[in-house]
């Protein structure tokens, strides 16, 4: 007996008015992998860009609204099922609504979660960051793309570039600017000169390298990198190479993580374990770890001893 055929289970999630029915339209919908079929649309909020009857019917779509998150419980996703037959399935999610929520609701057994989308208006991101920060984050956590769309010349791109990166190192992040066109990523926007074979990052830096050292490595491929950070051996990593890190704070307080690229260390070389350092190492982009994963790895050229930055902390 062949089992039954999974159901991939798409979710956009995002504040009202964020650009999550638009991102469902236009990007979404036209994907390779959109099987033809019944498409099942669980909307959990009804913003200012609808489905007209005319789309839906174009698209082979059917369109279930939810008012409360407690309707999307297993029984509704059950009887979902049951009524409908989908192909695939797409939930517009609230994004007030704990998103940890949804994914660890049950599902019928063919149901498989295939993406996590997120849509951020840029008009809204530095009021959003202010004063809902963890809410807006929450959301963010899981997705694989993350669209900001609307992004006046005013937004701080590098700063939330830094945030989301370190909090979701994973996800793609796309900025639109205001005319709907993706706004290229450009080394002019970093605080320090990656033009020569040396690169010198400050203290108050270090967070904006980290990141973009992993989205644009070809930036800092077979130069050397200057930085302070505190030398870090983790559980089970052998002597020949080490992890000079910093303390990043994302959110608050209490979720603050060390995060460092290793860096591998020619034979008989030891390094002062838990000293801040001054650490002078040549960046390369390779496989590294048990999974042969590529990153970012440093190999060690010199390494002294230093004081400890001003302020200890990254913040994102």
């Amino acid at each position: 007996m062949f089992g039954q055929t999974p159901t991939p289970v798409f979710i956009v999630t995002g504040f009202l008015d964020s650009g999550k029915t638009v991102l469902v339209k236009e990007t979404l919908l036209e994907q390779e992998w959109i099987e033809p079929g019944l498409t099942l649309l669980i909307r959990c909020e009804d913003g200012e860009e609808g489905y007209s009857d005319e789309f839906l019917k174009e698209h082979d779509m059917a369109l279930l609204d939810i008012e409360e998150p407690e309707q999307l419980s297993a029984e509704f996703f059950k009887n979902c099922e049951k009524s409908y037959h989908p192909v695939q399935v797409v939930i517009e999610y609230n994004g007030m609504w704990k998103l940890k929520d949804l994914l660890m609701k049950k599902y019928p057994r063919s149901w498989q979660l295939q993406g996590i989308y997120s849509t951020v208006n840029g008009s809204t991101l530095d009021m959003y960051l202010l004063n809902m920060r963890n809410t807006l984050m929450e959301q963010l956590t899981e997705s694989e793309l993350i669209v900001v769309n609307r992004c006046p010349e005013s937004v701080d791109r590098s700063s939330f570039r830094r945030a989301m990166k370190v909090q979701n190192p994973m996800a793609q992040l796309i900025f639109e600017g205001m005319d709907g066109n993706i706004i290229p990523p450009s080394a002019a926007d970093l605080p320090y000169d990656v033009t020569g074979d040396k690169i010198v990052v400050e203290d108050n830096d270090f967070g904006i390298w980290y990141v973009d050292a992993c989205d644009h490595p070809d930036l800092y491929l077979h130069k050397e990198i200057e930085f302070t950070a505190k030398a870090f051996r983790p559980k089970g990593m052998g002597e020949d190479m080490f992890v000079p890190v910093r303390k990043f704070m994302t959110c608050c307080a209490d979720d603050m993580k060390y995060y460092g690229y290793p860096c591998k260390l020619e034979k008989g070389t030891e390094i002062p374990l838990k000293k801040w350092l001054k650490i002078c190492a040549r960046f390369e982009f390779e496989a590294v770890g048990p999974y042969g994963n590529e990153q970012p790895v440093l190999y060690l050229i010199s390494a002294s001893p230093a004081e400890a930055p001003e302020d200890e902390i990254v913040y994102l």
